[in-house]
């Protein structure tokens, strides 16, 4: 049988998790809406997984296989080992994410990681590495026991300390994010009551991505602990912030230069970078399926709570799609974009998959970017947005399916045999929720029709 994994690293995995105490393995990877899916393993068996993979029934995942196409096998990745914090009280657990294979050895055409992984070696072979950084925003909402309230769990707000009554339970997933390897860069009360982010150092897109799943997991596993719960749902509550996951990006070349960065620019941006940023705007409205994929997230893309609407870009114009952060003369290899739509519910392979397939698109036909936008485009009006080209986001998940749908580019990032049933869940999810009766709808017609 096919040896998916140099020998050496298979000798010092073995020899990290001997030295761990490990007992058990999690063998994780994700579904195409990036829930965590792991298997369990005795550490007598990670060699064999190693080297020759583990077997599971695809067809029980969902968009993974259909039930007469269900063998498939797992390889754990050795760059991804790492010790789970709040496990193993009898000895040490730890967790390897892992890609995904077809029986005769080929890789998974259904796997978001493996989508990734096209991408990037795309980029790769025009001499670029994908580097990125999400910023997960969150809510921490009260529990009793299994029965979770939507009462946020503090009443302070953006920069707060003596109102944050989370200082301590963000401490500890802090710690839980260092102890699987992940560096934490700073972490801070969001705007919104009850609402958080930790934010982790910037990285290559495929580790970028698997650090965003562990990232969700284990503060859910955190704040479970101190008897809270911990959501990415992008609106969780009406009339204030929701959360986003605004993605910093830069492509970097095989020297290790930025390729974003241009001194002379009077915006300090590449023509590289500026085509790219034109190829994710005229991408943008079918990429929101993939990047804000839930009803709720387009609760959250409204006017009034900093979240964009609109298809634009600026250089720290908060209102903008697309924000140049200001570039530090001293540090210029941190010259990098940020995308301001996406939000946590989105799978990151996906995410990043979609994103630098855009940017790449707009390299290489040489897209123009439109005039940049340097005021809030909230309050400039409808006619002056129309006049000045500016589009807006889908208004809903429905249409932004549409939009998808029609798109060559996102069909090609994620490959036939995913996107058919990544657009098919996000159909049943469009129509559960229209057959869905509110308790707003209650609320406003039952006593009065």
């Amino acid at each position: 049988m096919t040896e998916y994994i140099d020998q050496s690293d298979v000798d010092s995995t073995l020899r990290q998790a001997g030295n761990d105490g490990v007992r058990f393995v999690n063998m994780q990877f994700t579904d195409i809406q990036g829930h965590v899916k792991s298997v369990t393993l005795p550490i007598g068996q990670l060699e064999d997984s190693l080297r020759f993979g583990t077997w599971f029934d695809g067809s029980s995942i969902q968009g993974f296989a259909r039930i007469a196409e269900s063998d498939m096998f797992l390889v754990p990745d050795p760059a991804t080992y790492a010790l789970v914090p709040w496990e193993g009280r009898d000895g040490a657990v730890a967790r390897m994410i892992c890609y995904e294979y077809e029986p005769d050895g080929t890789p998974l055409d259904t796997s978001p990681r493996w989508a990734l992984r096209r991408a990037m070696d795309i980029a790769k072979e025009l001499g670029f590495e994908f580097n990125t950084g999400p910023e997960l925003e969150f809510f921490l909402f009260k529990r009793d026991g299994e029965k979770i309230s939507p009462e946020p769990h503090d009443e302070g707000g953006y920069f707060d300390y003596s109102t944050d009554a989370a200082t301590a339970v963000r401490n500890d997933m802090i710690d839980a994010l260092q102890a699987f390897g992940i560096t934490v860069e700073t972490s801070h009360h969001e705007v919104a009551l009850g609402q958080h982010e930790i934010v982790f150092q910037y990285s290559d897109a495929l580790t970028t991505a698997d650090n965003a799943v562990t990232f969700k997991y284990a503060l859910k596993a955190i704040a479970q602990q101190h008897d809270l719960h911990a959501t990415f749902m992008p609106k969780p509550l009406f009339g204030i912030n929701g959360s986003g996951m605004h993605t910093h990006q830069s492509l970097f070349s095989e020297e290790g230069i930025n390729a974003f960065h241009d001194a002379d620019d009077p915006v300090g941006i590449s023509s590289i970078a500026r085509h790219f940023i034109a190829g994710q705007l005229i991408h943008a409205r079918a990429m929101c399926c993939v990047l804000s994929p839930l009803v709720n997230s387009y609760k959250r893309l409204v006017p009034g709570y900093e979240a964009p609407v609109y298809i634009s870009w600026g250089q720290r114009n908060r209102s903008a799609l697309i924000r140049i952060p200001r570039i530090n003369p001293a540090k210029p290899q941190a010259t990098r974009i940020e995308l301001r739509c996406p939000d946590g519910s989105t799978n990151p392979y996906l995410a990043f998959a979609v994103m630098l397939r855009a940017g790449l698109d707009g390299i290489a036909t040489e897209a123009q970017l439109p005039e940049e936008v340097g005021e809030s485009l909230y309050e400039i009006g409808p006619e002056a947005r129309a006049a000045a080209g500016i589009d807006s986001l889908p208004g809903s998940l429905d249409e932004a399916i549409e939009e998808t749908e029609k798109s060559d580019l996102i069909k090609d990032t994620l490959g036939p045999a995913l996107f058919e049933p990544f657009i098919d869940s996000r159909k049943q999810e469009w129509a559960d929720y229209k057959q869905h009766v509110s308790t707003w709808e209650l609320d406003r017609y039952l006593a009065t029709y």
